[in-house]
Formats: C-alpha cells, structure tokens, sequence
C-alpha cells in the first residue's frame, strides 16, 4: 500500500493496460464477489494515462524478450515501463535488481518507496 500511495502523492505512477487487464483477471478469479470492487480499482488508475500495447511497444517488447530471455507477456511490461521512460518497474515477477535497458527491476515486497532514489533529484 506504500507504494500505491506515493505514487499518487508524487503523480509518478504509470501503468499499462496489459496490467490492468491482468490485475482484474486475477482479482476476479481469487474473489468473484469483489468484481465491483476490482473494477472500481481499474477505473482509480485510468488516471494514470495508461499507455496500449501498439506496433512500438511490440517492437522493443521482442528486444527485451530475445536479450534478456523474458516471457513474451513479462517483455511487454517492461517494454511499456520502457516506452513510458519510467525508471524502475515494480513487480515481484523479475528478478529484483535487473537492469532492462535502463529500467531497473523493483521488488515492492523487497524495497520501501522511500529507499529509491528520486529520479528527478540530482
């Protein structure tokens, strides 16, 4: 919940809609009763611009895949976290640490918002 919330209060959270497709997915199929509420969740992070799989994000998705051996779906994240210029991807899939292409791979479960660096600080 630490990093949902600064990423509000900074307006750095980004996302895709891969992510969100997956989140709902997941969200449903563990809790049917809590569809609402998952689709409540979905439309909260409308407001974060989420960025669509297209011809571009495909491209450097097939990069990731081939130099870092990535599954296809794990390659298309980091492809939006890639295309969005973010400077970390949070997600406990990859392996902490990892640098794809300038973004570094963030555990949240390993890591507190307040121990990353700002990007826009010097």
């Amino acid at each position: 919940m630490a990093w949902r919330s600064e990423l509000w209060r900074t307006r750095r959270g980004r996302i895709s809609y891969q992510v969100l497709q997956e989140f709902y997915a997941q969200a449903v199929r563990k809790s049917p009763k809590q569809a609402e509420a998952a689709r409540a969740e979905v439309r909260d992070l409308f407001a974060w611009n989420p960025i669509a799989v297209d011809e571009a994000v495909i491209e450097t998705a097939w990069g990731l895949q081939e130099r870092y051996s990535l599954s296809f779906w794990d390659a298309l994240i980091a492809a939006a976290a890639h295309t969005l210029g973010c400077p970390f991807l949070l997600t406990e899939d990859l392996s902490h640490g990892q640098l794809l292409d300038g973004v570094r791979v963030v555990s949240p479960f390993r890591v507190a918002p307040s121990e990353l660096a700002d990007p826009a600080e010097p």
